[in-house]
């Protein structure tokens, strides 16, 4: 399969065939390494993206009344093809969002591991079986017998994100095809290869026409369809808090089920008794892998004042060690940034904080000498005040604020003085405090003596507040996907 190193077309894959859309319309994909084009992409219309839904409906039946081991079978195909070309997927993670090549590795990894979990866990998505006799009403329970099943709920809609487009869609299309529901994928248009490389491997792998289907376009357009579409069940959704609220708010009208994982501003906390040395280490990991463009990233440094100064001085020198450079550089540390766009947004959060007293201790500025790319320096604020845009708003870029307490009452309530709450670090080694701490924390995941950025594939995954609704993490996304349905037998 080709590399988008040589150029490639992405086509609409609609029930079984792939097709370039009747608008005529395409969109290039850049690599934010170089700036350049690397492909492109056909534009669907709202016609072709309600036709996306009906492909998918068509089969809505006969794929989830297919025997489970059937789809696990299915799923590890999908799982062996995507290791048979983990390289060629890594490079094009790279090329396409400018995550560096070893790091998007990772990402390949992770996905043809999220496959082979899914096909696991759908064993045992099972319902319960109740004692009726322990209910006095209705009458005659003695002679019944009572039992839950779990069936799929319909066509699942997946709208991805740019920054992990394997691993976070493989996180919405395993569950969904393990639980026995058609998909149709919509991938962000910053990165649509990607996902259109997958479905050619579910193709491949033999899932049946229409159960996997893509189409590319904008949010207000094909993405609204998708949501609107009377077919539709379940709306699976990674990015932006307004994005996500307002698929929320459209998915509600029609009673339709929502998976939101949104927005975070992700405290990394150190206590006075941190070890240094690691604490460092693991922030620098946590606030500048893939370049801060992370949902779970440690967005805020909350550092202790009897700490600070040394926790601040170790930070900024261990971050200027990082190497800066395009994502298929084998030593390249921290890319590009997504877009443009994100380059402003930079300058803006800097501008911001500098603007309120904060100090600029490295970076602040983009790097223009590594070319036409959109790369931004590693940039660490300290005495960043709490209501600084950068201690309250996403940056989803390679600038860091350290912001300081003096109490653990402090330190908890600046951690939840967010509309925010994905996952949390605490560090220390006082593990009384850090359960302490851990306990007053309002986050979907708190790690202790572990960066901000983990995260277990097969285990639970989701945030609080305005950080999202429901979980991710393979058998609880299956539950999300299906509807419990109780059914009694009365056998007097």
């Amino acid at each position: 399969m080709a590399s988008a190193e040589s150029g490639e077309t992405g086509l609409l894959f609609i029930g079984g065939h792939w097709r370039p859309s009747r608008t005529d319309r395409w969109q290039e994909v850049r690599d934010p390494s170089t700036g350049r084009p690397i492909g492109r992409v056909s534009v669907a219309s709202r016609e072709e993206a309600a036709a996306a839904v009906d492909a998918a409906a068509a089969v809505e039946e006969s794929w989830g009344s297919t025997p489970i081991h059937e789809r696990a079978r299915l799923l590890r195909a999908l799982s062996d093809r995507l290791a048979a070309d983990h390289e060629g997927m890594a490079r094009l993670i790279a090329q396409e969002v400018g995550k560096p090549i070893v790091d998007a590795r990772v990402e390949a990894t992770r996905a043809v591991t999220v496959y082979q979990y899914a096909a696991d866990e759908a064993r045992h998505l099972t319902g319960e079986t109740f004692p009726a006799d322990a209910y006095a009403y209705p009458t005659g329970n003695e002679r019944r017998f009572l039992f839950s099943v779990r069936d799929p709920i319909g066509v699942v809609v997946a709208i991805s994100p740019f920054n992990f487009p394997l691993n976070l869609l493989s996180h919405k299309v395993a569950p969904a095809l393990a639980a026995g529901n058609p998909i149709v994928i919509k991938p962000t248009s910053a990165a649509p290869l990607t996902a259109l490389r997958l479905a050619r491997h579910a193709e491949a792998a033999g899932f049946p026409i229409g159960v996997v289907n893509v189409v590319v376009g904008p949010g207000g357009e094909v993405g609204d369809t998708l949501v609107e579409h009377p077919r539709t069940r379940l709306i699976t959704f990674t990015g932006s808090t307004s994005v996500g609220t307002g698929i929320a708010s459209k998915a509600g009208r029609h009673a339709k089920r929502v998976i939101l994982e949104m927005g975070g501003m992700d405290p990394f906390i150190v206590l006075d008794d941190a070890p240094l040395d690691t604490t460092v280490a693991a922030a620098v990991r946590g606030a500048f892998g893939y370049s801060g463009q992370v949902c779970t990233a440690s967005k805020r440094l909350l550092v202790s004042d009897a700490v600070a100064d040394r926790f601040a001085k170790s930070f900024s020198e261990r971050a200027a060690t990082l190497k800066v450079g395009p994502a298929l550089s084998e030593d390249t540390q921290v890319g590009p940034v997504i877009d443009p766009a994100a380059l402003d947004r930079m300058d803006q959060f800097v501008g911001d904080a500098v603007a309120r007293s904060a100090k600029v201790l490295l970076g602040g500025s983009r790097a223009p000498e590594l070319g036409a790319g959109y790369f931004y320096h590693p940039t660490v604020l300290d005495q960043v005040p709490v209501e600084s845009k950068v201690a309250q708003e996403e940056p989803f870029g390679p600038i860091v604020p350290i912001l300081r307490f003096h109490d653990l009452d402090e330190a908890v309530r600046i951690a939840n003085g967010t509309a925010y709450g994905l996952q949390a670090a605490v560090y220390t080694n006082d593990l009384k405090r850090a359960f302490a701490v851990a306990k007053r924390i309002r986050a979907g995941g708190v790690h202790i003596n572990d960066p901000t950025s983990l995260r277990w594939d097969a285990l639970p995954f989701g945030g609080v507040k305005e950080s999202g609704l429901g979980r991710e993490g393979l058998r609880y996304a299956m539950e999300e996907m299906t509807e419990v349905k109780l059914i009694s037998v009365n056998y007097g």
